[in-house]
């Protein structure tokens, strides 16, 4: 008889997205048994609720907002709770997503369906100028998080297209799930999200897909998973195991010929909940921008595993934290940027994978820096003054 394994039961969160594939496909497709490993996955409706659960202890990690790692870290808005990041859960996966109403207003002013995000903000900012002409109250959109790509991303691009997202429009935060029906009621006029909740407006025919982050910033990262640095500390076996099933889980969620099973997995009420068929497009890189529209080939909209997606670069901690002090949310110091720098662990990420596979190759340095900017702005840790100083 084959003795049985005792499973190390490790309690993860995650916000119904696109984007949580990865902790779900560990759970259901065996990688995380394989590693020992019982995974008990908790739906949460708000990423602050997923911040507190961590922070308090209910959660050993979690699906999270990269941002939200190097925010509690600072002591920023919340706890000063020393958070990180050893392993990041994907690039991009992001759409900006208006109302009807509103992508007629852009349409008229030059905007098309799927072209480039500095053609939509330009028209964007023209329909901004002709409204405060007219004594029009402000536009609203919503992000899902003070501290997230989603509000950063959606602010560099208003930014660059000459709108200032403080002065020019309302930038409130709604949870993801709440986002499609917001839009719907008109209490907001666009949104930053994840997948699927877009493609959801579009199929539901109250929205349309006006940019997409990975246009914005061309292999972007987005969410990572996030645990207490006390934790870490204190189970780093736990830690390098889970480490090494999400790694296995990503290279699964990464092929083509498993997307389908991975969009009806994701499609349970449990998960994200919504119809695989809404699910597949954004996993296969094919979108639709309106209702009806043709698709919109995005090859790297959103990558799982491929281009080293799972390193956490400390350059993108750094970006986050020059985002938090371009938008008045903290002070800038050397101390605070090796603070934030540090909070993204590849030395963590290198050791697990390694343990298993001594001769895998990873990396040492990010091969193209952050990433490219639509504006093809540049930025270095190194010069984070120079990069400040190089918006108006």
């Amino acid at each position: 008889m084959t003795a049985q394994r005792n499973l190390r039961r490790l309690n993860i969160g995650f916000i119904p997205l696109l984007d949580c594939a990865t902790i779900v496909a560990a759970a259901e497709k065996g990688f995380a048994a394989g590693e020992d490993l019982d995974l008990r996955l908790a739906r949460e409706t708000s990423w602050a609720n997923i911040r507190d659960r961590v922070v308090v202890g209910h959660f050993d990690a979690a699906h999270m907002l990269g941002p939200m790692v190097v925010a509690s870290t600072l002591g920023i808005g919340h706890f000063d709770i020393p958070l990180i990041a050893p392993m990041s859960l994907g690039l991009g996966g992001n759409t900006i997503t208006v109302s009807g109403a509103l992508w007629s207003q852009m349409s008229s002013q030059g905007a098309q369906l799927g072209t480039d995000p500095r053609t939509q903000g330009m028209a964007l900012a023209r329909v901004i100028t002709a409204r405060n002409r007219a004594a029009h109250a402000p536009l609203t959109f919503a992000m899902v998080y003070p501290f997230s790509c989603h509000n950063y991303e959606l602010r560099y691009w208003l930014a660059v297209s000459g709108v200032d997202p403080d002065k020019d429009l309302r930038l409130i935060v709604l949870p993801p799930p709440l986002l499609v029906d917001a839009l719907r009621s008109g209490q907001i006029d666009g949104f930053c999200v994840g997948e699927p909740w877009g493609s959801l407006a579009v199929e539901q025919g109250i929205g349309c897909i006006a940019a997409f982050t990975s246009d914005i910033w061309r292999l972007g990262p987005e969410k990572v998973l996030g645990c207490r640095e006390q934790w870490a500390q204190r189970h780093p076996d736990q830690l390098a195991s889970l480490i090494r099933a999400l790694h296995a889980a990503a290279l699964w969620c990464e092929l083509p010929a498993n997307h389908e099973e991975l969009a009806q997995i994701l499609s349970q009420p449990r998960y994200v909940g919504v119809h695989a068929s809404i699910l597949l497009p954004a996993l296969a890189g094919q979108l639709r921008c309106a209702q009806g529209a043709a698709t919109v080939s995005r090859p790297d909209f959103l990558v799982f595993a491929r281009q080293y997606a799972n390193l956490p670069w400390p350059e993108h901690a750094a970006w986050f934290y020059s985002q938090m002090v371009q938008w008045g949310q903290t002070t800038q110091s050397a101390d605070q940027l090796a603070r934030a720098m540090a909070t993204y662990r590849p030395d963590i990420y290198r050791d697990a994978l390694l343990a298993a596979d001594p001769v895998l190759q990873l990396p040492s340095a990010r091969p193209a820096g952050v990433g490219q900017f639509f504006d093809n702005r540049s930025f270095d840790p190194a010069a984070m003054d120079r990069y400040l100083n190089s918006f108006a």
